[in-house]
């Protein structure tokens, strides 16, 4: 095996392929799916902490089987690649029976309904993004190609994100006109589903599995995660990704609540005024402005004494969105030199304290200061930016790492423990944010702009981020792979692919 294999430009973009297409319900999950199921679902913070904390949970203890049997799995295209076409399909679907809200059922039934269809939808999630996570870590053992593929793979991640943050609540106000809600999200849903569909297959006809281990060994999964315990790397990851993906979801809940309730819909409106985004009264009987951004929901009409059920906060919040993920990607471009200079742990370290400082900046902001929260979203998304491809590009150095040390290859494992702690970081963000609101800042569903509410949307979108950003930077910190170690590992780990190449050829001979 080559070290400095090269991955052709065309397979970089479509490895990236299908990420995107998980963020489709990664980022759908983040920002609103907690809202759905109190919003549109009509769901108690509890129900709705249930319904996302059990799926999900549920999803967590499946990753490690999914890496059980992606590692075993043999086929004519791989290992990974294959599970990606399989269930692109299953996914499409379960992904708009996620979002459908059945009429005329009773509570039960609804929620019975939602914890059946969230869970399958999880289920396929894993099914598919685990092993799709582990393929990144056998298409080049070239530690700069491979901070470059995941360089590619965040920017493609970023425009998704940008499209679901940017174009989802105006997308699903459009088609609720004439209906209601439940038919918006139903169709908008659908429309990002078969997006999923031929993204995943980009992905499956572009790709290649390069990378065989060193030595072939049989080995039972007990073994497997037994050698993983002896892993101080994978340790520190392990706790890393929990709190990490908690913070994702933790603040997606937060950061909604916190511009729909917390920051004042006066300035907003205001801010919106500047850019052109606003309007007269629509008047019954006479047709809509016509436009791109009237169709998508992007116009503010009324005045400033109309602004209680207007949607100046939906669109200054969807705006904020697409400008953290543009600069997210023009940022994430410089991943990989950065790494390439001072070395993944470093980056991602500073990264991570940064992000902390931008966490409780916010809680310090006023409701009318719109501007400090578009400068906030912008410099925190400079900051966190290069650590997102740097992150996962660590946990192919993690595989690596058990492969150093113990001579057999188990990248599927590796990828679905950390897929454990993702899930279960999910799970945790989105209850215990739900669970913070009910139980210290007497949230109710039903009146979610309660003065007492309206703090704790403010404490958990800045102080409480910001703390777990801090506990995450701590973690990096004690991580053991510099660049020093890493350089010297994937060489040492070429050579012994080397001469394990060769005596698989003279054998055959």
């Amino acid at each position: 095996m080559n070290p400095s294999q090269k991955i052709p430009l065309a397979e970089k973009l479509g490895y990236g392929a299908a990420d995107a297409a998980a963020n489709f319900v990664f980022m759908t999950m983040i920002l609103y799916q907690l809202n759905f199921y109190t919003d549109v679902f009509g769901l108690s913070a509890g129900a709705a902490a249930a319904i996302l904390f059990w799926p999900r949970i549920w999803d967590a203890i499946f990753d490690p089987i999914m890496g059980v049997l992606a590692d075993r799995t043999t086929t004519r295209w791989g290992k990974f690649r294959p599970w990606i076409l399989w269930t692109a399909v299953p996914w499409a679907v379960v992904m708009v029976l996620a979002y459908t809200t059945p009429k005329g059922w009773n509570l039960a039934a609804l929620m019975a309904y939602a914890i059946i269809t969230n869970t399958l939808m999880m289920t396929i999630y894993s099914m598919n993004n685990m092993p799709y996570a582990a393929l990144g870590g056998v298409m080049t053992a070239d530690l700069d190609e491979r901070a470059k593929l995941n360089s590619y793979r965040f920017i493609a991640v970023n425009i998704a994100q940008f499209i679901v943050g940017g174009c989802t609540l105006p997308l699903v106000a459009k088609f609720a006109e004439g209906h209601d809600l439940a038919y918006g999200w139903q169709m908008t849903m659908t429309i990002w589903a078969g997006l999923c569909l031929i993204l995943f297959l980009v992905t499956f006809l572009t790709t290649r599995e390069r990378i065989k281990p060193a030595v072939t060994t049989k080995s039972s999964p007990k073994q497997d995660f037994a050698d993983l315990l002896k892993s101080s790397p994978w340790i520190v990851m392990i706790l890393m990704t929990l709190i990490h993906f908690a913070i994702l979801s933790f603040r997606g809940g937060a950061l909604y609540n916190y511009y729909h309730q917390y920051a004042d819909k006066t300035a907003m409106f205001n801010f919106l005024e500047r850019l052109g985004l606003t309007g007269p009264d629509l008047v019954i009987g006479v047709p809509k402005p016509g436009g791109v951004l009237e169709w998508l929901g992007y116009i503010v009409h009324g005045t400033r004494d109309q602004l209680a059920n207007s949607n100046a906060d939906k669109v200054f919040y969807s705006i904020l969105n697409m400008v953290q993920r543009l600069t997210t990607v023009i940022v994430i471009l410089l991943s990989a030199s950065l790494a390439y200079r001072f070395g993944k742990k470093a980056v991602a370290v500073s990264g991570f304290a940064l992000s902390t400082v931008a966490g409780f900046s916010f809680y310090f902001l006023k409701p009318a200061d719109v501007n400090g929260m578009l400068i906030l979203t912008i410099l925190s998304a400079v900051v966190y930016a290069p650590t997102i491809p740097l992150i996962w590009s660590i946990y192919a150095d993690v595989a690596d790492y058990s492969e150093w040390k113990t001579g057999r290859r188990f990248t599927g494992i590796v990828f679905a423990t950390i897929g454990f702690a993702l899930k279960a970081g999910l799970a945790l963000g989105s209850a215990s944010f739900l669970w913070i609101m009910a139980g210290f800042f007497n949230y109710d569903t039903h009146a979610p702009a309660a003065p007492q509410a309206v703090i704790g949307y403010r404490f958990c979108a800045g102080a409480g981020v910001g703390m777990m950003f801090g506990l995450c930077t701590v973690l990096l910190m004690a991580y053991k792979l510099n660049k020093r170690t890493t350089i010297q590992m994937s060489k040492e780990l070429a050579e012994l692919r080397k001469i394990s190449a060769g005596q698989s050829f003279a054998a055959v001979s």
